[in-house]
């Protein structure tokens, strides 16, 4: 069966789950020589998982007003092996979180208003004021006095990448992007290993 791309979040335990047969990328493993399959296979679930991320860093920032770079920050691929005897066909796209983490609201288009700090978490949402909220740390991090005096103060923290990266319609367009993509890459692998092979035994 062919392993192909899965995303998971560490926090979210929700997968995109695309460990399933490609019929026609398993009829052309099934002809090819050991060697070639794998190098093959491991290069295609590679460079598809690179464009998926890039196709879900897109998807995040379409819904949500969040740097490319925070985005990118917070997705991980996990690259597919084949190298003599090791063989691990299986590649994927994570958005860890450690435990209880989440975003400032100084990520969301912050700005110092005259009655607080107004952000904007959705693109398609109203942009929001909190009264008495303040920008500290060159404008990136948004807090808030505990009470009326001085200090303590606290910091105002919201949804974090890895529950973007689980929102279900983020994910159906991630998951048909890989779907279509995964076929096509693997093609070109297998030409180029294919030639690269029988180059070498020419």
């Amino acid at each position: 069966q062919v392993r192909g791309v899965h995303s998971t979040s560490k926090r979210h335990p929700v997968k995109l789950s695309i460990t399933t047969n490609f019929p026609d990328v398993q009829r052309a493993l099934d002809g090819l020589h050991a060697d070639i399959r794998d190098k093959a296979m491991a290069s295609a679930l590679n460079k598809t998982t690179a464009q998926a991320k890039t196709s879900m860093s897109k998807e995040i920032r379409a819904e949500f007003v969040l740097p490319a770079a925070k985005v990118a920050q917070a997705l991980r691929v996990n690259r597919a092996r084949a190298s003599g005897r090791s063989v691990f066909l299986e590649a994927s796209l994570e958005s860890p979180s450690k435990r209880g983490r989440s975003l400032n609201l100084g990520s969301f288009a912050a700005r110092r208003t005259a009655k607080g700090v107004s952000f904007k978490v959705r693109r398609n949402g109203a942009r929001k004021t909190i009264r008495g909220a303040f920008l500290i740390n060159e404008g990136k991090t948004v807090m808030i006095r505990v009470g009326k005096e001085r200090l303590p103060i606290k910091a105002l923290q919201t949804i974090d990448v890895a529950q973007m990266f689980n929102t279900r319609r983020i994910n159906a367009r991630v998951v048909k992007f890989i779907e279509a993509k995964l076929p096509i890459i693997f093609a070109n692998e297998a030409r180029f290993f294919t030639a690269k092979f029988n180059a070498s035994r020419a």
